[in-house]
């Protein structure tokens, strides 16, 4: 069966009195989204301050690759083991952007017999977070143009203006436009462009927020653009926070939904790895530590773009440790990663899996020796697969100190997975732990980006044109504490997609810098990066539809 017939398949339980009998939670401190969705009141937070945080289980992966490695459903399946064994286990992982829906990536709801449910919902509109985020950035880009429309007191250059705005679909009509066309009643015509609503700092904003407070404070700070005199400008300018903030005052409460298993999940907030921080909201992350034992996680494409990015900056910001580590990978995967093309990842090919192994091995060593996180090796498996190819995984992981171990969550839900939770507790118990951040919050901004791209990408240089140069010391001279968001493709550890394996000794291309200064982190674009992805040839879209009696098919 496919994902999607599986989820419609569920058995749910009413998210209500599922919340109630397993958490303890009043019904009063649940807002419902009908019968199978809720969000959770911010005060519980309050309620639960004295009580003792659980693990923080962080599941990562090597380099995708078109066979996919399935990092969510490892989540799903990892969290729904450990509560089979008679652990206190919750799932916390973002919210699925509809553009990849629609477009060839699918969705983020897991897969197989390791998923969140109501799956369509939660693939398509959800509880309306990221509509609300979507407006909150499209209200302070209205109130912008606006404000030049009626005099301008501000002097904002209309050429300096650095807020776009955004769309949560995959339109790449829409990465530069001209807004203003029409004459004096439509305001001033200037140069402008969306991106995708999950690489907006509202988006980084909202998830990086402890409290609404916080949130309009951050919100306050955002950098707007530019006066004719060279003097930042700020969204506090327009007085545009409070508005925003308002529009994402039931947003930030954290989503509460369920696996296949009927056990709790928070499902919150979406930013993109490969363009933002990757990593689900701060606030539903703290509220599951409360709830439970030990609480999974995800962080974004690969170990090189969403952890560097789910320790460097999530962790950072939140005093969030990660106790372990999961890398996830597949046979598949690493052939891929060996040379092998997709329509013969299907064959045993031990040369290339073992030269795929570099991929993984380089990940490992930046998780183990760059971050000091105990780490064990996910091998989400595949009917495919072979026992020789699955040793030889097994074997080279374990001369690198580590430990691999197959995992059938996808086809056996968390029964599958029970070998891999054992395994996480066992190495939970060592007393190993050594987490440290890449770099040093005093480093200068151009140091903490060449030490991302030597020490995780391995690259040989980093490269940057004189403009780019000066915008990094310019905003090095005011905001030089922040840490870095490096945005570049995820297929490579280089800013090429086409480099597969392990790629070092290549040189890492800096096309521009964003200062997102209320989510305090600068923006790195690598290479040809786009902030605002196209739909494929065949999108997925061209496959999904709906019945008269409102069943969805062709979703996954």
């Amino acid at each position: 069966m496919s994902d999607i017939e599986i989820a419609q398949q569920a058995s749910m339980k009413e998210v209500i009195g599922l919340a109630e009998d397993t958490l303890g939670l009043d019904s009063q401190t649940l807002e419902p989204y009908g019968r199978y969705k809720a969000k959770v009141s911010l005060d519980v937070m309050d309620q639960l301050a004295d009580k003792e945080d659980g693990k923080l289980i962080l599941v990562t992966a090597i380099s995708p690759t078109p066979a996919g490695e399935g990092k969510t459903t490892t989540t799903i399946g990892l969290s729904d083991a450990l509560n089979r064994i008679g652990k206190k286990s919750m799932v916390c992982i973002r919210e699925p952007a509809m553009g990849p829906c629609f477009g060839m990536k699918g969705g983020a709801a897991g897969g197989g017999y390791a998923q969140v449910v109501p799956m369509e919902d939660i693939n398509l509109h959800f509880t309306g977070d990221l509509h609300a985020i979507s407006a909150a950035h499209n209200l302070l880009s209205a109130m912008i143009d606006n404000h030049i429309h009626h005099g301008n007191t501000l002097d904002l250059d209309s050429r300096r203006i650095t807020w776009g705005r955004v769309i949560d679909m995959n339109d790449r009509a829409l990465r530069d436009i001209t807004v203003g066309l029409g004459g004096i009643p439509n305001g001033f015509p200037r140069q402008d462009g969306f991106d995708i609503v999950v690489a907006s700092e509202v988006m980084a904003i909202f998830c990086l927020s402890n409290s609404l407070v916080e949130l309009k404070d951050k919100l306050s700070n955002i950098l707007i653009g530019y006066s004719r005199d060279g003097t930042a400008r700020f969204a506090r300018d327009l007085n545009a926070q409070g508005a925003m903030a308002t529009l994402l005052k039931d947003a930030l409460k954290p989503n509460l939904v369920q696996t296949l298993e009927n056990n709790l999940a928070f499902v919150h907030g979406g930013p993109f790895a490969n363009i933002a921080h990757g990593c689900n909201s701060v606030i539903a992350t703290k509220m599951a530590l409360k709830f439970s034992d030990y609480v999974v996680t995800e962080a974004g494409f690969g170990a090189d773009l969403g952890a560097e990015k789910f320790i460097n900056i999530k962790c950072r910001k939140s005093g969030l440790t990660p106790d372990i580590a999961v890398l996830v990978a597949t046979v598949k995967a690493l052939k891929y990663h060996g040379g092998v093309e997709g329509k013969d990842l299907a064959n045993e090919d031990l040369i290339a899996l073992e030269k795929g192994m570099d991929n993984l091995k380089r990940h490992l060593n930046n998780l183990q020796e760059h971050f000091g996180l105990r780490c064990v090796v996910a091998i989400n498996h595949f009917i495919q697969d072979t026992d020789d190819e699955v040793m030889l995984i097994k074997n080279t992981v374990e001369s690198l100190g580590a430990k691999a171990v197959i995992a059938r969550h996808w086809a056996e839900g968390g029964a599958g997975a029970e070998e891999l939770a054992q395994q996480v507790l066992a190495m939970l118990d060592e007393d190993k732990d050594s987490f440290q951040f890449l770099y040093e919050d005093s480093q200068p901004l151009w140091e903490k980006i060449t030490t991302v791209a030597t020490k995780i990408y391995k690259a040989s240089e980093v490269v940057a044109d004189k403009k780019v140069q000066d915008k990094i010391t310019a905003f090095g001279e005011t905001h030089s504490h922040i840490p870095v968001c490096m945005a570049k493709t995820p297929y490579s550890f280089s800013a090429d997609p086409n480099l597969r394996g392990a790629a070092s000794d290549h040189t890492i291309t800096i096309r521009d810098v964003r200062l997102s200064r209320g989510a305090e982190f600068l923006v790195v674009l690598c290479g040809d990066i786009m902030t605002m992805p196209g739909l494929p040839k065949k999108p997925a879209s061209e496959l999904i539809d709906v019945a008269g009696d409102g069943v969805i098919t062709g979703l996954f």
